[in-house]
Parts: structure tokens; C-alpha cells; sequence
């Protein structure tokens, strides 16, 4: 039996419940009418999922919600939005995705099987179309048309009504326009496939074929009457899908988009903006080489700009290129730096980490940064005549969009709950206003620095805990590229400090391959998962001998996708080490994770046999002699559940005690409150009585 902490107040429960506190934050910003207008999405209550869209005059208006969700029932989505939902991790309901015109007077969005389109000053609403299986409604900039995707065909209708006309379609059932393949929405951060013109008159728009993709199974066993769902999945080595770009006018007519497609065939990203040719930047399949090219729509030609080039692999970043003035901004691994560069030059020194730009304008760029301390990050900003000027100071975790003179500035900090959204336009400051519900505790960590690699972690002891005292370790890692946890907001300690209240010191450590380090420190993961592993063990000592709180007699590890990854691999390579583990939808396989993801650290299966065979599970799994508990969502399209069932059918060969706990239903997210909330009170009482034997 589980522990009984199932009521109503108790921090799983309401953990799920609120989405882990984000509920209720604003989010999503768009600014508009020249910077005097923004609009939000906000949900109803810390509670509720439904999200309304709101909108507020600057630089002092009252906030009003434009779009209530409570309008309509319950929404029945198309299997492309479901899909859509999932590559952007998106949970809630309501109104989750909006555009708008330029002057802010006109939104659009999806909902209840509708196209809506909204007067934003009067906040009327009416019916556009029926939206059937259509998804990421666009309004053109100037506010007269709506283009969105439905039937794997780019349409377009009027706002004031009429019928929807066609732009782009094939009879080939692969053939889809409009849309963002697998390997852009999950690994390149791009889930659009279309780019209105500036004025409205014609788009940039994707063509994906994916008849060269495998195609998999993701089936439902709790329901055999049901028919098993074909996913399009690239897995490494094999065909990605085949994605041109084209310029297609109102009328249908088109043109393809020519670049070396054979040399660079990622796109990965698309800006059009105002008084400039559009922006694409194209990536070759070993990521070694990411060129930015400006675009001639009505020739169809593409002239490189600049050719990064690396021989381990060129990262993509959020928000660039775009233009500032006729110069083109970018970000730039170069001297071992990660740099923002405005036209040919870098404009930031060795002691900026350049994570993302939010925005900019004429001379202007505002972007965010790590400095000597890869736990913060911060908002700066850039000018032609001042340089590089912070524009945030608090210790914490500082992100922004900037847009038409206003800067959104969302913190987190250690010493307060949630995030505060401030809003700085025309030389005032307001903040916007949160409904996000507070956890009824304060996580208590302990920041260090240890070790000859200076790993960043992070201690969270029991409450209450007293000299003298001896507590189990539970390591709480991701340990992978692209996600970081030790981190100055108070959120990310939320779940250690329920954990640790549970009798453990849990330890949360970012190893080698995480961000906020440079450039270099990623890369040393290049054909080697192993040494997140060995981060792990060494920061877990160096710790203990700062701490004899630790007991390093039982030591357990959890972790999620690549932290269950490497969870399970704590136990099967270091048993020495760790007691016991759970691996919650691990990569067991890499040659059964896609393409973009997987080839950038661990090159081509076909060419690397060796590497794919030492950063594997499955070779190892006759090792196991410590508990393992497997969970896997059976729904998951992202890490398929073949990974954990390969797993386990090879440690039953091999004779090995284990455990599998297979979620029906359930995706990679895990979003099912009920799902969320019991997972907590199961994994800790495995571990207790794992760590207890």
C-alpha cells in the first residue's frame, strides 16, 4: 500500500492539480498597435485549466479578459492538434494558442471545432468556420485574412467571412503543407509550417512528404477493439521526411524555394518581417553546418549570408536570425564562447552564456544570458550606442519577449513562489496580475559547486533535520543536453523538498552536456552518454564530504526520458554506487530515438555501430542486481514504449528481477492529474522499501 497522502491538501494532489503552480501565471505575450496594446493568455484560476485570453492597454489600462473558456464544453481535438499539443508540452484547455493582427484590433484562434475570430476592443466573438481538424490558425499581419491547416492542406478565409479557398495541397496522402514534421516540432524547437508575408498578400510555406518515414504503431492494449494509431517516427539512421519551402500567393499559384537540400536538408527556421527579405537558416544531417540565407520570393533564390560551421555540431537557437537594422542577428559559438553577433560582428564577450533573443528592433536587441553563474539567467540588452546593459539584477531565473518598444520580464527567484510578470513600456513599469495558486511549503536548498569539473548541484534536505542525522540519498537528475535543473527558482525545488520530507536527501546535479557552461562543456558528451553518468557519481562523493548527512550506503536515482535513462543505467553500470533506481520512460535504444536528436551526439548507427552498442541499455541489462522499477507511458509517441519493453524482455532473459508499472493512456508528458499525482506516491515508496532491503 501506498503512502496515504491523497487528500485534497496534500502536495502531489495539488501539484497536479495546478500544473506544478503554473496555472493561472500569464503567458504566451504578443505585443501590439504599436506597443500600446498587449495581449495574454491567462487561466481562470491556479486550479482550472481553462485558459482565457485577456488584453491590456499600455502602459496603465486595466486588464480585461477578451475570451472566456467557460463559454464553451468540453473540446474534442483533432489527432494534428493532439500531436501539436504534445511537441509543445501543452496541458491546458481553453484558448492555448491565439494570433494577432498588427494593430491588435483582431485575434483568432481554434477551439470547440471552430475557427473564432474576436473583436478585441468590444471582445465579440463570433464563429469563423467550422474548424473540423484544423490547427495553428494564423491571422495575416494586416488583420483582413486567416490561413490555417486542416486535411493536410494550407487554407485561407476572409475574416469578414465567405468560404475558405484551398492554397496548397497534393493528392499524395503523405504530402502535407503547412505543417511542421517530427524532428522540427520536437527536437528544433519549430512547430509552424507557414509565415505570412507583411502585407498579408502571400506566405512562405512548408511542404512535407513523409512517404520516406517509417511509419509506427502506437496502439492502446487496455483496448483491443481499437485500431493502432500510424505515427510518421524518424528514428536514427533511418529517412527523415522530405520538407521544401515555397512561396505561395492568394491565388494558388507558387514557387519552391531553392536552396542545396541535398547538402542542408533541415529547415529549421523562418522569420519574414517588415522591410526585409525573409530569413531561413538550413541544417546538413550531421549538424555540422547551419547556413543563414535571405530569400528572393519572387525568383525563388536564396543567397547565403553565413556559413557556421563546427566539427562536432552547429546549435539552433531560439528567436534568431532576424534582423535589427539591415543587420542580421544571430548567435555564434565561436572561442569558446556562445556569442551574439549583430551582422558580422559579436557584440558580447567570453563572460556572456547567450541562451535566446526575445526581440529586436532598429539598433536594439534584447536577449537573455548567463554570466559567470550558470544558475541565473538574465535579460540584457544590447544598443548600437550604449552596448551591452542589463536589464535585470535579482538573483534568479529571468526570461522576456520584446516587441514595439515593451519588454515582458518573467522572474523566478529562490525566496518567492511562482513568477512575476513585469511589463516596461514608455518609461513605466506594471505588473501583470497572477492567479497561480502557492505550494504550502518553502523548499529549503542548499546551491554548491564541487568537484575538479565544478559540477553545479543542488542539496535539499528534510525539514526539520537536525546535527547528527543520516538520511538515504535519492539523485533527482535530467543529466541531459538541453534541460537544466539546479537553477535560483524556487519551482524547480518544489518536488526535491517533497521528496527529501519523505526521509531522503535528495541531490540534484547538472553534469556535463547540460546547458549554461559554454559551448564546449556540451560538446564533451560528443559519442558519449557514459560521462553524464560518471558527473553523477563524482559530484554524489564530492558532496558526502561536505555533508555527512548523506548516508552513501543507500543511494537511489530517479529520473524522466533522458534521466530515466539514466537512472537505469546508475544501476546497471554502477551498482557500486546505487542501490536502486527508477526509470521513468527511458531511451533504452538509441537507434529508436530520432534522427535530429540522437545523430547530433551519437552520429549515424550505420557508421557508429560501436557507439550506439557502449551508450545502449540493452547490452548491459544481465548486469542488473539491484532493484529497477521501469514506468512508460503506452501512449507515448516521443519515447515509445518498445524502449522499456525491450528492456525488461532482456532482463527476463537474463534472469533479473525487475519491475514495470506501463500507464495506460498515457503520453510522455504524463499530464493526467491522477497520473501525476500517484506516480509521486509510488516511486517513493519502491525506493523506501528498495533502500529499506
Amino acid at each position: 500500500m501506498i503512502e496515504s497522502e491523497t487528500s485534497p491538501d496534500s502536495f502531489p494532489r495539488h501539484s497536479a492539480r495546478t500544473r506544478r503552480f503554473t496555472l493561472g501565471e500569464p503567458r504566451d505575450f504578443t505585443v501590439c498597435a504599436a506597443g500600446r496594446l498587449l495581449l495574454f493568455l491567462r487561466a481562470l484560476s491556479g486550479a482550472d485549466p481553462r485558459t482565457g485570453l485577456w488584453a491590456v492597454e499600455l502602459p496603465d489600462g486595466i486588464e480585461r479578459m477578451i475570451v472566456d473558456p467557460s463559454s464553451w464544453g468540453d473540446e474534442e481535438l483533432s489527432e494534428e492538434e493532439r500531436a501539436r499539443r504534445e511537441r509543445v508540452r501543452e496541458r491546458a484547455l481553453g484558448v492555448v494558442a491565439y494570433s494577432a493582427s498588427d494593430a491588435g484590433d483582431v485575434v483568432v484562434f481554434a477551439a470547440d471545432s471552430h475557427l473564432h475570430v474576436v473583436d478585441v476592443s468590444t471582445g465579440a466573438r463570433r464563429i469563423l468556420a467550422e474548424a473540423g481538424d484544423a490547427y495553428d490558425p494564423r491571422l495575416d499581419p494586416t488583420g483582413r485574412r486567416v490561413a490555417y491547416v486542416s486535411a493536410r492542406a494550407l487554407w485561407v478565409i476572409d475574416v469578414d467571412g465567405g468560404e475558405p479557398r484551398c492554397l496548397a495541397r497534393d493528392d499524395d496522402v503523405n504530402v502535407a503543407w503547412g505543417k511542421a514534421e517530427h524532428a522540427a516540432a520536437e527536437e528544433m524547437n519549430r512547430s509552424r509550417g507557414f509565415w505570412w508575408s507583411p502585407d498579408g498578400e502571400s506566405l512562405l510555406v512548408t511542404r512535407v512528404d513523409e512517404s520516406p518515414v517509417r511509419t509506427w504503431w502506437i496502439s492502446d492494449p487496455a483496448h483491443p477493439d481499437r485500431a493502432p494509431r500510424p505515427v510518421r517516427y524518424p528514428a536514427a539512421g533511418t529517412d527523415n521526411a522530405a520538407v521544401s519551402l515555397h512561396h505561395v500567393r492568394l491565388d494558388g499559384t507558387r514557387r519552391e524555394i531553392g536552396w542545396d537540400a541535398a547538402a542542408l536538408p533541415y529547415l529549421a527556421r523562418v522569420t519574414w518581417t517588415p522591410g526585409h527579405k525573409p530569413l531561413v537558416q538550413v541544417q546538413s544531417r550531421d549538424q555540422r553546418r547551419v547556413c543563414t540565407l535571405s530569400v528572393d520570393v519572387d525568383g525563388g533564390t536564396t543567397t547565403l549570408l553565413y556559413n557556421d560551421q563546427d566539427s562536432v555540431w552547429v546549435e539552433l537557437f531560439d528567436g534568431v536570425p532576424c534582423w535589427s537594422g539591415d543587420d542580421v542577428v544571430r548567435i555564434v559559438d565561436e572561442g569558446g564562447a556562445r556569442r551574439l553577433c549583430v551582422g558580422a560582428d559579436a557584440v558580447t564577450g567570453p563572460e556572456h552564456y547567450v541562451r535566446a533573443v526575445a526581440g529586436a528592433a532598429d539598433g536594439e536587441v534584447v536577449f537573455t544570458a548567463s554570466y559567470d553563474d550558470p544558475t541565473q539567467v538574465h535579460v540584457l540588452r544590447w544598443t548600437r550606442a550604449g552596448g551591452v546593459e542589463p536589464l535585470t539584477s535579482e538573483p534568479g531565473v529571468h526570461v522576456a519577449v520584446s516587441a514595439r518598444g515593451v519588454v515582458v520580464v518573467a522572474s523566478a527567484a529562490l525566496d518567492r513562489a511562482g513568477r512575476r510578470h513585469e511589463v516596461r513600456s514608455a518609461g513605466a513599469t506594471r505588473v501583470l496580475r497572477s492567479v497561480a495558486e502557492s505550494p504550502r511549503m518553502e523548499p529549503a536548498v542548499r546551491l554548491m559547486t564541487v568537484g575538479a569539473r565544478r559540477l553545479r548541484c543542488g542539496l535539499v534536505l528534510p525539514t526539520g533535520h537536525s546535527a547528527g542525522d543520516r538520511w538515504p540519498v535519492l539523485l533527482d537528475p535530467y543529466g541531459g543536453p538541453h534541460s537544466q535543473r539546479v537553477l535560483q527558482a524556487r519551482g524547480s525545488w518544489l518536488e526535491p523538498q517533497w521528496l527529501a520530507d519523505r526521509g531522503f536527501a535528495v541531490l540534484v546535479i547538472d553534469g556535463r552536456g547540460t546547458p549554461g557552461r559554454g559551448p564546449d562543456w556540451e560538446r564533451t558528451i560528443h559519442r558519449d552518454f557514459i560521462a553524464t553518468l560518471d558527473d553523477q557519481v563524482d559530484a554524489l562523493h564530492a558532496v558526502a564530504e561536505q555533508e555527512p548527512a548523506l548516508d552513501l550506503d543507500r543511494v537511489a536515482i530517479r529520473g524522466w526520458s533522458f534521466g530515466g535513462y539514466l537512472a537505469a543505467m546508475a544501476v546497471l553500470r554502477r551498482p557500486d554506487v546505487f542501490s536502486a533506481a527508477v526509470a521513468g520512460a527511458p531511451v533504452v535504444d538509441w537507434r529508436l530515438y530520432d534522427t535530429h536528436y540522437t545523430e547530433r551526439y551519437l552520429g549515424l548507427p550505420q557508421e557508429q555501430a560501436d557507439v550506439y552498442a557502449r551508450n545502449s541499455l540493452l547490452d548491459v541489462a544481465d548486469t542488473l542486481t539491484r532493484p529497477l522499477l521501469l514506468i512508460h507511458g503506452l501512449a507515448d509517441d516521443n519515447v515509445v514504449s518498445a524502449h522499456t519493453l525491450l528492456l525488461s524482455q532482456r532482463l527476463t532473459e537474463s534472469g533479473r528481477e525487475h519491475a514495470v508499472l506501463p500507464l495506460t493512456g498515457v503520453t510522455h508528458m504524463a499530464a493526467q492529474e491522477v497520473v501525476a499525482e500517484n506516480l509521486l506516491l509510488l516511486q517513493v515508496d519502491f525506493l523506501r522499501r528498495a533502500l529499506a532491503g
